[in-house]
């Protein structure tokens, strides 16, 4: 479950953005075995936490016990009004973007809009009508991704014709376009967060969890450096840098033929569109959940009355998505302003392992975050380091959109404050 949350579109999409701003392989390599690093500590900290409370909601179980019903809050509204609909926006852009180069067609902006918040419809409508017509639209699995990404290793390692000076070779690096490249790495490694829906319900976690967690979370590290090995074998840096979403098909098709090129296309666009539908299918329910709880606005906890399915939440978490594609326009710049935000709420969300430490000192854990305090703030500093960057970097450019996202994030507490004041005079 970890390795198939946690690979989606990224790997096959965000390589060529890094190396077009980080115009060396070794860097490069090292920004992926660092963040996987870090994301391998997050979800060390996560499993103790899931372990300890095992209740279904997960991170928003933990910031509610940790920090209170504010932070919880907070939490849902991130999640209806940036989260979920960026990574939606996200997922839809690249399908787009995907399905252009697979019909050879220029991938001009406009198009990749339009094809995008089509396919966002399309499955809002299919989602609405149904769980079971929105899950039998796409049943994506592990294997499909992890096929692909190991073709794409072994292939062009065994027949491909490249050269291992190409991972050696690489130009100076500055400063703003590491920092904006963080975010591409930390994107990729989104999902980690899944260990949280699972631990609860792990057989003997304090002998397994660090197994699962280490093993699953290292399968990831190795496919995603793998790839970028094998994408760098093919071609140098600054042709991988062109490449955008062509280059696992150029990589295959110079080992395989066209026919390979189409192959491992179809294999990521089926990836990337059951990526799409399980956001729009599950990331709703959440919200419904928090509603149910009593944790946030009422309306989102409504159910269709013909199809019992918690349609205003899926509306609207669709809606918005569908204003990201059209306001943040690209791949890139919706994947930094959901990265700013998403790893800064992930920072409270591990540092409730500090806190619930103190505040329920007594508490059964099944399992322990191993060589703490140190793993957990290994990745609170990591992240923090990390997020910096991302921002620093971005207003070197003059993009602003991840400060506007931690304002709309902050915004919840105010918005919290109106609703509770709402309840107590309805």
């Amino acid at each position: 479950m970890i390795v198939g949350i946690t690979i989606g579109s990224g790997i096959f999409r965000t390589p060529p953005t890094i190396a077009g701003l980080v115009p060396n392989p070794l860097v490069i390599m090292g920004l992926w075995i660092g963040f996987g690093v870090v994301s391998i500590c997050g979800a060390l900290a996560l499993a103790e936490l899931s372990t300890m409370l095992p209740r279904a909601g997960g991170v928003y179980v933990f910031l509610r016990e940790a920090y209170g019903d504010a932070a919880a809050f907070v939490f849902g509204w991130l999640y209806v009004v940036i989260t979920t609909p960026t990574t939606i926006a996200a997922l839809g852009v690249v399908f787009a973007e995907f399905l252009l180069n697979l019909l050879g067609m220029a991938s001009d902006a406009r198009t990749v809009q339009l094809l995008a918040i089509a396919a966002i419809i399309i499955l809002t409508f299919a989602n609405v009508l149904g769980a079971r017509v929105g899950a039998a639209v796409s049943e994506v699995t592990t294997l499909v991704k992890v096929t692909a990404l190991v073709a794409i290793i072994l292939g062009a390692f065994v027949l491909g014709h490249g050269s291992v000076a190409n991972i050696t070779a690489g130009g100076a690096v500055q400063g703003s376009g590491l920092a904006r490249a963080v975010a591409a790495v930390i994107w990729t490694y989104d999902g980690w967060v899944a260990v949280s829906m699972i631990a609860g319900e792990v057989i003997a976690p304090e002998r397994l969890m660090k197994r699962i967690i280490v093993i699953g979370m290292l399968t990831i590290v190795t496919l995603y450096v793998g790839a970028n090995l094998a994408y760098l074998y093919i071609m140098p840096v600054g042709v991988m840098a062109l490449q955008k979403e062509a280059i696992a098909r150029t990589v295959m098709t110079g080992i395989a033929g066209p026919a390979g090129g189409v192959l491992i296309m179809l294999a990521i666009m089926t990836s990337v569109f059951g990526a799409l539908n399980g956001n729009v299918l599950a990331k709703p329910r959440v919200a419904y959940a928090m509603a149910r709880d009593g944790l946030t606005f009422a309306f989102l906890g409504k159910t269709h009355p013909r199809w019992a399915t918690p349609w205003l939440a899926v509306l609207i978490q669709s809606v918005v998505g569908i204003v990201m594609v059209l306001v943040l326009k690209n791949y890139d710049a919706l994947i930094t302003y959901f990265v700013v935000v998403e790893w800064a709420a992930l920072i409270f969300s591990v540092g409730a392992v500090f806190v619930l430490r103190r505040k329920m000192p007594d508490a059964a854990r099944p399992f322990r975050t191993p060589a703490y305090p140190w793993v957990p703030v290994l990745f609170v500093v990591g992240t923090i380091v990390g997020l910096s960057a991302i921002v620093w970097g971005q207003i070197q450019v003059g993009n602003f959109a991840p400060i506007y996202g931690l304002g709309i994030a902050v915004a919840g507490f105010p918005v919290h404050y109106l609703w509770k004041r709402m309840k107590r005079t309805a």
